[in-house]
């Protein structure tokens, strides 16, 4: 069994519902990141979503796109990336780690060779927002070769024919994109998104967790309603300014918070 089907399996036990941060790589710093990690850890993640930075990151909005943009300018690369995901599995065996990244990175790396070299360093999973499911025929087998799982996502856009084939073609579990538009807070829940969860969930057995717009224990509460899952990347990426020591401990202070709601 796979690390994130593990911790799904295991969240299912106890009733609860997955915790899931976005980092970018490289974002304040470099050597920030295997610290965070851990601390993240301990705060209640239960997976981990790394973001690979790329100039024209189009499915996110100013805050990841300015942290995209600083961890370019401080040199940070595909391989570094990996690099640093090595340096994680030292410190943390379990816990599930996730890529997200664009296609253009992965076709420049090779798509084989960034499988094999991802699923090496102890990466578990891939998100590729701007590949679409029915175009995945080059990353798909090349990533189930490596044993690494294709997370595909799912929208308020998507019609029936897109919601089988995401679900189809996912491993791991299927994220639901809460919302038309890029990745950022948001002061609610849009119109709509309960219901897309539940047209997903009646195509798919894997667990289906949702991102875009999350940022306060209240809508994590009422998205793990419906979902098996919560991403949370924009707001804390907000909080990791100042020294190391503080923003690490902000961001695990805000985590420990939106865990307590993922019940």
């Amino acid at each position: 069994m796979s690390r994130i089907a593990s911790v799904f399996s295991r969240l299912r036990r106890n009733q609860e519902k997955a915790l899931i941060p976005y980092l970018t790589v490289g974002y304040p710093k470099l050597d920030w990141l295997a610290e965070a990690v851990t601390a993240f850890a301990e705060a209640g993640a239960d997976l981990l979503e790394l973001g690979i930075p790329f100039s024209d990151p189009l499915a996110d909005g100013p805050t990841i796109q300015a942290a995209s943009q600083q961890a370019l300018a401080g040199g940070v690369t595909m391989r570094k990336a990996l690099r640093q995901v090595e340096r994680i599995r030292k410190r943390n065996d379990r816990l599930p780690l996730i890529a997200m990244t664009y296609i253009n990175p992965i076709l420049a790396y090779g798509s084989r060779a960034f499988c094999r070299d991802a699923a090496a360093a102890g990466l578990d999973g891939v998100i590729v927002p701007d590949l679409p499911p029915e175009e995945g025929w080059e990353l798909i087998p090349s990533s189930r070769k490596a044993g690494l799982d294709t997370i595909f996502l799912a929208a308020p856009t998507s019609g029936p024919q897109r919601l089988t084939r995401a679900a189809r073609v996912s491993r791991g579990f299927v994220y639901y994109v809460s919302l038309t538009g890029v990745t950022g807070e948001r002061r609610g829940l849009p119109a709509g998104w309960a219901n897309g969860v539940r047209a997903l969930k009646r195509r798919t057995r894997l667990p289906v967790c949702v991102g875009f717009g999350v940022s306060t224990p209240e809508q994590v509460w009422q998205i793990t309603r419906e979902a098996d899952g919560v991403i949370v990347g924009s707001a804390l990426i907000r909080k990791l300014t100042g020294s190391r020591r503080e923003g690490i401990r902000r961001g695990a202070a805000f985590l420990k918070r939106l865990k307590g709601a993922c019940q």
